[in-house]
């Protein structure tokens, strides 16, 4: 193999562009070949195919009609929970002959288990007689889908011989679980009825690959246990059918037989129903087809290794010029076109390429532009940390407490503001962990909260798991900040939340007040119009919504930032998306 590709790559490259023509257009003509012969034996399929199919739709379509049946009946039954009381042990037996009676054409038995463990049968006798040992694992198997209808698998029961079970608690008015109905379904009748409907083999299955229905001795197509009674499918095959494809396929019936699988969708029981015909049948008529394609693949390869010679030729001395030019660039950010002298696909394929390179200097214009308004981000929010009038404010507020001798409002108030400038300082890295920026949101309130008294109130609604997440640092305070001076101030008090939660793969922060609110014109100048630090002598930073919404995008893209919604009278709700972050080797803890 190594010596061949040392050979090819010494040849020409006309010769070269001729062998790889070649090559390639005849492996598409022969797959083009073998794809119309399959597209022919399956015209031929089609023919048997949509039959079985559609013969396939209206038995499953029937099983569902059937089956609605003791849905049904057991639903009526469920709703008169009063049989179950004692004193009442006949009319709860006339009730389940009469409904055992009436669908007998589905049923084969009825049962109610009450919640004692007492059991009332259709046919009372028999099962006082006979017994059945299932009945306690269908009582545990209605109770895993309280007050709904869950379906057994397939088992032999001792009265109604093969069968499986629909069950369904019974409630009284209070809710409180007076007992089980259970349904036992006649398979025999049932395969009985849907035979007719289907003139291949076939076999009805759960979604586990179990048997429902009762195989026919006469079927020589299907593979059977041997000595076998009732007969059973053999364990290899009965495996294949459970990875069998809605609609048609193929499967192994054993060694030397293949056979055609139409299978229907499945019913809301997760049953299936597959109909089966012999794999041989449909090649019968494809032989003298078979022999038409091998002439006219002989023919095509003629043709093929002549045109492959003259399109090579055609094509190697542009594309040769073409890649001497493209050898001469070397620097992205100096570009000089390439000259389009050609209207072919040469030609094309140099316009493209021009349109590429312009296309990478933008995209490299615009990741340069994109550091640099970072950069230029983090400068601003670095410089623009504290607010003297805040911090003046806040030191007039300390010793106003302290002429009161309010000993205890000092030393908290102080040790939040010094925790907050700690806070703010840290250089370390712009991300901190949701708890830490939630501890710098509370100190910040209870600063607010100190000056201006109980009329600004916050309650947190967050889970727990989310707290270990990284966010961007001073995320929620400007956007509390905000809700609190232009939102509540001049509502004269009012309640700021902040609710988390993780949705669709994000954590989404929400900011609600119920302050005055703001028009639709003022939120798009606030997210998009131009950039404008807000200092007032109440603000803790100079970081304003603006700034929180492009440091978001800037560092985790377009998906993410801040979505306002707002009514004048009302309030207004920020929603925060941002992405999930975790950190677990650094130390998130500053609260010390």
């Amino acid at each position: 193999m190594t010596k061949l590709f040392h050979w090819y790559g010494s040849l020409g490259l006309a010769t070269k562009q001729f062998i790889y023509l070649f090559t390639v257009t005849l492996l598409l003509v022969m797959i083009l070949a073998w794809n119309n012969l399959r597209e022919s034996e399956s015209l031929l399929r089609n023919q048997v195919v949509r039959d079985a199919e559609m013969l396939v739709s209206r038995t499953n379509q029937y099983i569902d009609a059937n089956l609605d049946n003791v849905e049904n009946m057991l639903l009526l039954l469920s709703t008169q929970s009063d049989i179950l009381e004692d004193g009442k042990e006949d009319i709860a037996l006339q009730t389940l002959r009469k409904f055992a009676d009436y669908n007998n054409s589905i049923t084969k038995s009825l049962y109610i288990i009450r919640a004692d463990g007492k059991v009332y049968a259709s046919s009372q006798v028999y099962y006082e007689i006979i017994g059945n040992p299932y009945l306690s694992e269908l009582y545990k198997l209605a109770l895993q889908n309280y007050g709904g209808i869950n379906v057994s698998e397939p088992y032999n029961s001792p009265i109604s011989g093969d069968t499986l079970a629909y069950v369904l608690p019974i409630t009284d008015a209070n809710k409180e679980l007076k007992g089980v109905a259970v349904a036992e379904v006649n398979l025999e009748l049932l395969s009985m009825q849907i035979t007719p409907m289907n003139y291949q083999s076939y076999v009805l299955f759960t979604k586990e690959g179990n048997v429902i229905n009762r195989l026919q001795f006469n079927d020589k197509l299907l593979p059977y246990k041997p000595s076998s009674y009732p007969r059973t499918l053999k364990d290899d095959f009965q495996e294949q059918l459970v990875s069998l494809k809605v609609g048609v396929s193929s499967i192994q019936a054993d060694s030397s037989k293949s056979l055609v699988a139409v299978r229907s969708t499945t019913n809301r029981l997760g049953w299936s129903l597959a109909a089966f015909i012999e794999e041989d049948y449909f090649y019968k008529d494809l032989r003298k087809l078979d022999n038409n394609y091998r002439t006219a693949v002989v023919i095509w390869v003629a043709i093929l290794l002549i045109s492959a010679y003259l399109l090579s030729r055609s094509f190697t001395k542009p594309i040769r010029r073409f890649v001497e030019k493209m050898d001469r660039l070397h620097d992205l950010q100096i570009i000089t076109k390439l000259t389009v002298s050609r209207r072919d696909e040469i030609g094309r394929l140099t316009q493209s390429y021009n349109a590429m390179l312009e296309r990478i200097q933008n995209l490299l214009q615009k990741t340069k532009a994109a550091e640099e308004q970072k950069k230029e981000f983090e400068l601003k929010m670095l410089r623009s940390q504290i607010a003297p009038h805040f911090l003046y404010n806040t030191l007039s507020c300390i010793s106003s407490l302290a002429k009161q001798q309010k000993i205890d409002e000092v030393r908290e108030t102080i040790r939040s503001l010094v925790k907050l400038l700690s806070f703010s300082f840290d250089k370390q890295s712009e991300f901190v962990s949701l708890a830490e920026e939630l501890e710098s949101l509370r100190m910040y309130m209870y600063i607010q909260q100190v000056r201006y008294g109980d009329q600004y109130t916050y309650k947190l609604d967050l889970d727990e798991s989310l707290l270990q997440y990284r966010i961007l640092k001073l995320t929620l305070q400007p956007l509390v900040e905000n809700a609190l001076f232009h939102g509540i101030s001049p509502h004269n008090g009012g309640l700021i939340t902040i609710k988390g939660k993780m949705e669709k793969g994000m954590i989404r922060l929400y900011v609600r007040d119920d302050g005055i609110g703001m028009s639709r014109d003022k939120i798009n100048k606030l997210l998009y119009g131009t950039i404008a630090q807000e200092r007032s002598r109440y603000r803790f930073t100079g970081i304003g919504l603006r700034n929180v919404h492009d440091r978001i995008r800037i560092h985790h893209g377009e998906h993410y930032g801040l979505r306002i919604g707002s009514r004048l009278g009302v309030g207004t709700v920020i929603r925060i998306d941002i992405p999930l972050l975790l950190d677990k080797d650094e130390n998130l803890g500053i609260w010390d």
